[in-house]
C-alpha cells in the first residue's frame, strides 16, 4: 500500500511538472508574434504614400500655337490642371525643338513628378529623354510620337495618324470616282502627323486608276502658309487640280481663300479633304467649301492627367492610349457645329 501511494504521489508530481512546463512555453512561442508588430509598422511606414492630383507637379512642353487645334489642345491641358488642382509648369516652344529640349531640362532641374511633351518633330529626343529617365522622371508623349526606344517614355496618348490618312484617302477615292489630280498640303516637315498622314493617304490611293498626287509641299500646319502654298499650286497647275488633301483644317482654310481668289469654287471645282475637325472646318462645310474633315481630338487634358497620376503612383499603363475620333461631312455639319467648342 505504501509503495502504491508513493507511486501515485510521483505520478501526480510528474503531471504537475508537465503542465508547468507547457504553461511556461506559451510566452516563449508568443514572443515572436509580439516582435513582428513593430516590423510590420516599419514596413508600412517605408511604403510611399499614393499621390493625389493636388500633390502632382507636371512639366508640359507644348509645341506652340500654330493652329486652332493646338490652341484647343493647350486650353484643355491648362483648364484640366486648374480643375484638378495639379501644379502645372507650362512651356510654349514656338514651333522650335531647341526650345522644347530646353524646357524639358528645366523641368528635370525643378524635379517635377512627370513630363508631358508634344514633340515638334520625331527625331532628336534620345539624349534629353535619357536625362529625364536618369533623373527618375517619367515622360508621356502627347498627340505626337518620337522616334526613340520605348524605354525612354512610359506611354503615348494620341491619335493614329496613319489611320487618319487612310480615312482621308478613302473619302478622296469616293469624291474622285472617275479619277483626278490631287495636290497635298503637308504638315510640319519631319513631324509624326505629317509623316503618317501622308503614308496612310498613299496606302489607299496608290493603285487607284486615274488618281495621282501632282504636287506636295509643306504648309507647316498654318493657315497663312497653307494659303501661300496653294497659291503656288494654282499658279503652276491651275485648272488641272481636281482635289486638295490638307494635313490639317487650318491649311485647308487658308487654301480655300487662295482658291476663291483664283476664281474657282472650293468644294466644287476643287474637292477638299482635311484633318482635325475644328470649328472652322464645320463652318466651311456648312458654306459648301469643304467636303470632309477627319477628326483628330485635341481635348486630351483629362486623359493626360489620369495617365500622369497612374504613372507617378506606379500603376501599369498601356504603351499607347488612342483617342476616339470620327469622320464628318457637310450634311451633318450644321447640327454638330454647336458642339464644336474649338
Amino acid at each position: 500500500m505504501k509503495l502504491s501511494r508513493v507511486l501515485l504521489l510521483l505520478t501526480v508530481l510528474m503531471a504537475a511538472l508537465a503542465i508547468t512546463a507547457c504553461g511556461g512555453a506559451a510566452p516563449e512561442q508568443a514572443a515572436p508574434a509580439k516582435e513582428a508588430a513593430p516590423q510590420e509598422a516599419a514596413a508600412e511606414a517605408e511604403a510611399p504614400a499614393q499621390k493625389t492630383y493636388e500633390d502632382l507637379v507636371v512639366g508640359y512642353a507644348q509645341i506652340g500655337a500654330e493652329s486652332e487645334w493646338r490652341t484647343a489642345n493647350t486650353a484643355s491641358i491648362k483648364e484640366e490642371a486648374e480643375k484638378l488642382g495639379v501644379e502645372l509648369k507650362f512651356s510654349d516652344a514656338q514651333q522650335k525643338q531647341e526650345n522644347q529640349i530646353k524646357a524639358i531640362r528645366s523641368f528635370i532641374a525643378q524635379q517635377v513628378d512627370v513630363i508631358g511633351v508634344s514633340p515638334v518633330v520625331e527625331t532628336g529626343w534620345e539624349t534629353v529623354f535619357q536625362e529625364a529617365k536618369d533623373a527618375g522622371i517619367p515622360v508621356i508623349l502627347v498627340d505626337r510620337r518620337a522616334a526613340v526606344p520605348e524605354d525612354l517614355y512610359v506611354t503615348y496618348l494620341g491619335s493614329d495618324f496613319v489611320e487618319e490618312g487612310r480615312k482621308a484617302g478613302n473619302v478622296m477615292v469616293d469624291l474622285l470616282e472617275g479619277g483626278g489630280n490631287v495636290v497635298e498640303l503637308v504638315g510640319t516637315v519631319g513631324s509624326a502627323p505629317a509623316n503618317d498622314r501622308a503614308k496612310g493617304f498613299r496606302e489607299v490611293i496608290e493603285g487607284k486608276d486615274g488618281i495621282q498626287i501632282i504636287a506636295s509641299q509643306s504648309g507647316d500646319f498654318t493657315r497663312a502658309k497653307g494659303k501661300e502654298v496653294m497659291e503656288a499650286f494654282l499658279k503652276t497647275h491651275g485648272q488641272d487640280i481636281d482635289a486638295l488633301y490638307a494635313h490639317n483644317d487650318d491649311m485647308a482654310i487658308g487654301a480655300i481663300q487662295a482658291i476663291e481668289e483664283y476664281g474657282l469654287k472650293p468644294g466644287e471645282d476643287i474637292k477638299i479633304v482635311s484633318v482635325d475637325a475644328v470649328r472652322g472646318a464645320f463652318e466651311a462645310m456648312i458654306a459648301g467649301k469643304l467636303n470632309c474633315t477627319v477628326e483628330c481630338n485635341p481635348l486630351l487634358g483629362p486623359q493626360f492627367y489620369e495617365l500622369a497620376l497612374k504613372v507617378v503612383n506606379g500603376e501599369e499603363v498601356a504603351k499607347w492610349v488612342p483617342s476616339e475620333e470620327s469622320v464628318y461631312f457637310p450634311e451633318e455639319a450644321a447640327a454638330l457645329l454647336p458642339e464644336r467648342k474649338y
